[in-house]
């Protein structure tokens, strides 16, 4: 793990009670997500950096989402399965919605949060792996075994379709549609200036996407800058493009996230 001066890039002493005092952190997503995750690092005393680095474009066949929402609004379908907080980002921009009889299912702790400060719910979380795959192993004791449902199945341009498949293997009726394909957006030169400075103490890094947008615009990453990863997975995605992650969230949350920062500040404390 790197080292790094635990009064701060901005020189502010460590205070009790605010274990981030002094500390300046890249927020790499916006909306109801990145305002809750500053919030967050504001009562632990952080200066938070909400910066923006991939956001969602439409995909070349729109009639098939907006058909499939139309579907969603109706009630045609018994369940949703959003994998990611930017298809929470598409769901939102459409004004979709979600009929109480319809379930929802997100793929971890981040998406069922987004979800929730979009207006929706999650009612299926993955208990312990929080990715598609961890989904699909949990899905028939959540389901109670129900053979034969609806599923409306969203999905990035760019990701692998292993709910979708896995459900309908299972016996489901999958509905399997491209929301979305990310892109990134570039930040302002002063962010830029300041990590390459060394200004800036941590980055939060949220997924496989963000990690490319932080290697490629921000890159390479000063070793006094801590690297946050959000889970495992996003880990493994950011070593393959080269970008150093110093920690990893214990469960794949922003609340896990920052207290991982937490925990490698209070350590050198």
């Amino acid at each position: 793990m790197s080292e790094f001066d635990m009064t701060g890039a901005i020189g502010l002493p460590y205070s009790d009670g605010k274990p981030l005092a002094g500390w300046r952190v890249l927020v790499p997503r916006g909306g109801p997500w990145g305002d809750g995750v500053a919030a967050a690092l504001r009562a632990r005393g952080a200066a938070p950096i909400v910066a923006p680095m991939i956001n969602f474009a439409p995909t070349d066949d729109q009639p098939a989402l907006e058909a499939a929402l139309a579907k969603l609004a109706a009630g045609e379908f018994d369940w949703l399965t959003v994998t990611s907080a930017t298809t929470v980002d598409v769901l939102a921009s459409y004004g979709a919605v979600i009929p109480a009889s319809t379930k929802v299912a997100a793929v971890g702790e981040t998406t069922a949060a987004a979800l929730v400060a979009a207006g929706y719910h999650a009612d299926i979380v993955p208990s312990e792996d929080n990715s598609a795959r961890g989904l699909l192993e949990e899905w028939e004791a959540a389901t109670h075994g129900e053979r034969g449902l609806r599923v409306l199945a969203l999905r990035s341009a760019i990701a692998k379709q292993v709910l979708s498949i896995g459900l309908a293997r299972a016996g489901h009726h999958v509905e399997a549609v491209v929301a979305y394909r990310t892109v990134g957006v570039p930040v302002a030169q002063k962010v830029i200036d300041d990590v390459r400075a060394g200004r800036v103490n941590a980055v939060l890094v949220t997924s496989g996407s963000v990690a490319e947008q932080v290697q490629l615009q921000l890159g390479p990453i000063p070793e006094t800058t801590l690297v946050a990863a959000i889970g495992p997975q996003t880990q493994k995605d950011a070593a393959k493009i080269g970008l150093r992650v110093d920690v990893v969230a214990r469960e794949r949350s922003a609340e896990s996230l920052i207290d991982a920062v937490v925990e490698a500040a209070t350590a050198r404390a």
